[in-house]
């Protein structure tokens, strides 16, 4: 920010010379290099940390929409500081976030800890109860009186049922509040996973994890395709539109993409305005199953920004490719990308031969 701050004042200066204009020239590109990065951190933002993400990207995208309108050093500096508010606040949270992560691992280690020692501890009081009637048995061997052997013996036996009755109560005391505990923190660590598996933004799959359920499907040698969807022009739509506006589409097009899917499919968000689908089953099937999904999802959406409802008319390229013997992960999805700019192109091609 400190250099495009120096670029303003040089440009504004107007300064003469053999670099007379340069600044001019170079603060477009440092600008749009600027917006440019400020949308980047608020996907790493996201990827970093899935819970708190959203809100840095969203705060950092409408710091990067206010660099789209003229600017002066004064509205530079106040992006700047606004920029560091941003980063500075979100960091806090996160680091608060996984401090607490930290805190619930910290718990169930001294939970177990705690039954170790619980159980330590009553093993030991049932050891020396035992040895107790042990001792007493060794006596009774040495009586000569019958009425007192048998006397004895049956104190001895009284004493080891209690003493086993109390093992066992105390036991399954331990078992029962060591279950209890453990099923409380499996519901936590099974919550957390399913918010680390999905897309804050769209409740999606993450990329993680559909990269993950590929190389599972991979391993088990089962027959499946996967498909890349990315929507034309959006970039367009939040230049146009505010990224608002550009969310909102994101959220509405992954609910037509749920609503078109099969219960088998996986639906993830791959990146930005790409989305991706992981299809069990052969080619044939799963080229008939995007022909009808391609029809769902484009079209026409309706969305509410800040000056009211927007009619959206939506395209997107798909790419699909099956996986092949000894494929991997990378080189299958390249093959459906490749396939997704191939379809983009054409349909570009046939926009502006429709526009002559």
């Amino acid at each position: 920010m400190i250099s495009l701050k120096k670029y303003m004042d040089t440009a504004h200066a107007g300064s003469a010379g053999p670099g007379a204009g340069g600044g001019k020239e170079l603060l477009p590109a440092t600008v749009a290099a600027y917006r440019s990065s400020l949308v980047e951190m608020g996907k790493c933002g996201q990827d970093a940390c899935p819970v708190l993400g959203e809100d840095l990207k969203r705060g950092l995208g409408k710091l990067e929409e206010s660099l789209s309108n003229t600017l002066t050093p004064g509205i530079v500096e106040a992006t700047e500081r606004e920029v560091r508010d941003e980063l500075r606040n979100w960091g806090r949270r996160t680091a608060r976030h996984y401090r607490e992560k930290t805190g619930e691992v910290k718990e169930i280690l001294l939970m177990m800890a705690r039954t170790a020692e619980s159980v330590g501890s009553r093993d030991q009081r049932c050891a020396e109860q035992i040895s107790n009637v042990t001792t007493q048995l060794r006596t009774i061997a040495n009586l000569d009186d019958l009425t007192q052997i048998r006397a004895s013996i049956e104190k001895s036996a009284s004493e080891l049922k209690t003493s086993i009755d109390r093992m066992t109560a105390e036991g399954k005391a331990v078992v029962d509040q060591l279950r209890k505990e453990v099923t409380g923190y499996q519901s936590k660590l099974e919550e957390a996973e399913q918010i680390a598996s999905r897309d804050s933004l769209t409740g999606l799959r993450t990329r993680l994890c559909a990269e993950n359920q590929i190389e599972n499907r991979i391993e088990s040698r089962q027959p499946f395709c996967v498909a890349i969807l990315d929507i034309d022009g959006f970039k367009l739509v939040n230049d146009e539109h505010g990224h608002l506006v550009g969310d909102e589409l994101l959220k509405q097009f992954a609910t037509e993409l749920k609503s078109a899917s099969r219960a088998t499919d996986l639906i993830g968000r791959w990146g930005g305005d790409e989305f991706i689908l992981v299809l069990d089953g052969g080619l044939p099937v799963a080229q008939s199953h995007i022909d009808r999904l391609s029809k769902w999802v484009c079209g026409s959406y309706t969305i509410q920004g800040s000056s009211g409802p927007r009619k959206l008319e939506v395209h997107a390229s798909i790419g699909l490719a099956e996986h092949e013997p000894a494929e991997t992960l990378k080189s299958l999805v390249d093959r459906a990308d490749a396939e997704m700019y191939q379809h983009k192109a054409i349909s570009r091609a046939q926009r502006a031969d429709s526009r002559r």
